[in-house]
């Protein structure tokens, strides 16, 4: 070996720093293949492809769940044709806004739960609330473990002639009440809903259809993370019945009167 070849100094124990050289805690780099993809332990720190609001609403004798299908790439509109509404079963719907890649975490895991129920044959499913009570408590333990999933979801059913609409939120905050609004449509959308339910409480299922439908209109005109293309899922003792894609129809011209927001 020649004289001033470098040769990189042995380490101060086995498996740990050496001088000069670069340290992966929990063992040895992976580029010297002896142990490789021991890599620290990391958590999502913030959301990547991410969706927008989720609208809730009961009507009499069901609930209605709408979402749109966007999937934003931070201020980049990058997929257009993604769901946000999960049919859990025949009297159960889930909506999720946040980021998407959790939202399809939660789906696998809730999707072989409907599975593993089913093989048991005993005549029971998961209801509403068994579903909204399960997701309060799977958020607040990621939330504990400083790794939470970075959704807010919304819960919608009927069963046994009751109808549900339950929010659990990404630390596990969780509530029921006759309006939802996730993301942007807590500001924007839930404030319409609350004012027509004050007037008229009971809403016949084409009322309840016709405000979601307005709420959505408004989001996309007001929520820069929003589209025109939604799904809307509607949940009575018959079932459930998810609609979409649907377009709306946006009428942009007054938008050059519209003026102080430069």
């Amino acid at each position: 070996m020649e004289a001033g070849a470098a040769r990189a100094p042995p380490p101060f124990w086995a498996g740990g720093p050496a001088p000069g050289q670069a340290y992966v805690p929990g063992g040895l780099s992976p580029a010297s293949g002896s142990a490789a993809g021991l890599l620290p332990l990391s958590r999502t720190l913030s959301p990547m492809v991410t969706g927008t609001s989720v609208l809730g609403l009961k009507f009499r004798g069901g609930v209605i769940v709408a979402a749109d299908t966007m999937g934003s790439y931070g201020s980049l509109a990058r997929f257009r044709g993604i769901s946000r509404l999960l049919k859990v079963n025949g009297s159960t719907v889930l909506g999720a806004s946040g980021d998407y890649a959790d939202f399809q975490y939660l789906r696998q895991v809730i999707d072989q739960m409907v599975i593993d129920e089913e093989l048991l044959g005993d005549g029971h499913s998961y209801s509403p609330k068994a579903i909204h009570s399960w997701l309060t408590r799977v958020m607040y333990n990621r939330r504990s473990k400083i790794n939470p999933l970075w959704n807010t979801v919304v819960i919608g059913g009927c069963y046994n002639g009751e109808s549900f609409l339950g929010y659990v939120d990404m630390l596990g905050v969780a509530y029921e009440a006759p309006t939802l609004a996730t993301g942007y449509g807590a500001y924007l959308a839930q404030p319409l809903m609350r004012e027509v339910l004050e007037k008229k409480p009971s809403l016949t299922k084409e009322e309840a259809r016709d405000l979601i439908e307005r709420c959505m209109k408004i989001l996309y005109y007001r929520d820069a993370r929003s589209f025109n293309r939604y799904e809307i899922a509607i949940v009575t003792e018959k079932g459930v019945e998810v609609e979409g894609p649907l377009t709306l129809e946006a009428n942009w011209d007054i938008a050059h009167l519209i003026s102080g927001f430069e």
